[in-house]
């Protein structure tokens, strides 16, 4: 293995990741040691550096939608050889043992391990995994293609399998993992309809192509009722927002991890069978299920790639909104 690598490494929240220069590590049991080709800048990571999410292991190299290339391994490891391409999610590892896990869902974990967040991520020229939460990637996705759907793209498939069966299904927040689901929703016969922040021609436009029927601005009534809503914005007005827009029996879902306060809101907005619900991180199971499915569905990943030491711009250029589809850092 090569002596160093390079990491944009966090101290404390809300400051600005820095440079730094470290060994390589060694892996340990059932661990692989990756040469990072690609890793995507995901809202999460913004959370994290933002100080929204509480207690990360400091300090922290962030990053969670990471693909890269085998070059050592731990004890126990058989799934993977040096050479291979894989991708490394948020979900780094599980108790195993605790009631969720022995119920098949590990997703809820007592005891969880997330990549960029508990444990050192892809922000950097080498990262560390466990092997068994890795992944083999579809030869036909390239290093940064494949990157984005490590998150936007499982958290959008969990998303849109809780949306239920209805026909008409609404997206607000048109970023990374909206314009991914919504091509995985046109492809299975849905009518899409995508809800942007209030002036967003460029999300819109985006939406649009990818085979959205309707685009608009989130403070818009949606011009045909919607049988589910996804909100990937982490904007807690949307809820009652999308409740307006939703049919008697509808299901609203929350797709982030962090969210604003929820405002005070009529009970005649969730009456007449109306659920609302959250989805919370990912199973390996999603993972298996989105990654055979990508290829079928001939995804168009609208990316804006960063070399490694500009990672502060790509948080930035997300937290300020001027992004269009997904960051992708390439060290």
């Amino acid at each position: 293995m090569p002596p160093s690598m390079r990491a944009m490494v966090l101290h404390s929240p809300k400051t600005a990741l820095r440079m730094e220069e470290r060994s390589v590590p060694q892996p340990r049991s059932h661990e692989i040691v990756v040469a990072v080709a690609a890793c995507a800048v995901c809202r999460t990571d913004l959370h994290v550096v933002d100080g929204e999410l509480p207690n990360p292991t400091l300090p922290l190299v962030p990053g969670h939608e990471i693909v890269g290339h085998v070059i050592a391994r731990g004890d126990g490891v058989t799934e993977f050889a040096p050479g291979d391409r894989v991708g490394i999610p948020w979900l780094g590892g599980t108790c195993g043992s605790c009631s969720y896990c022995t119920a098949g869902q590990e997703n809820l974990c007592d005891r969880p391990i997330f990549t960029g967040y508990t444990r050192d991520g892809g922000f950097a020229t080498h990262a560390v995994a466990d092997a068994r939460f890795a992944f083999r990637l579809p030869p036909e996705l390239s290093d940064v293609t494949a990157a984005p759907l490590l998150c936007a793209g499982l958290i959008g498939w969990r998303c849109f399998k809780k949306a239920g069966r209805g026909h008409v299904l609404g997206l607000y927040g048109f970023g990374a993992a909206a314009h991914l689901i919504a091509q995985v929703a046109v492809g299975h016969g849905r009518h899409v309809h995508a809800f942007t922040s209030p002036g967003d021609h460029a999300a819109q436009a985006l939406a649009r192509d990818v085979g959205c029927v309707w685009a608009g601005g989130s403070d818009e009534a949606s011009p045909e009722m919607l049988d589910a809503a996804i909100i990937f914005a982490p904007v807690g007005s949307l809820v009652p927002a999308a409740l307006r827009n939703v049919k008697k029996g509808g299901r609203v879902i929350c797709g982030g991890i962090h969210m604003s306060d929820i405002p005070q809101m009529p009970y005649r907005l969730l009456w007449e069978e109306r659920e609302l619900c959250s989805v919370a991180n990912l199973t390996r199971a999603d993972a298996r299920e989105f990654l055979a499915l990508a290829p079928t569905v001939s995804l168009r990943v609208k990316t804006t790639t960063y070399p490694l030491d500009r990672a502060n711009e790509a948080l930035s250029d997300l937290r300020a909104g001027r992004l269009t589809g997904a960051a992708v850092l390439v060290p």
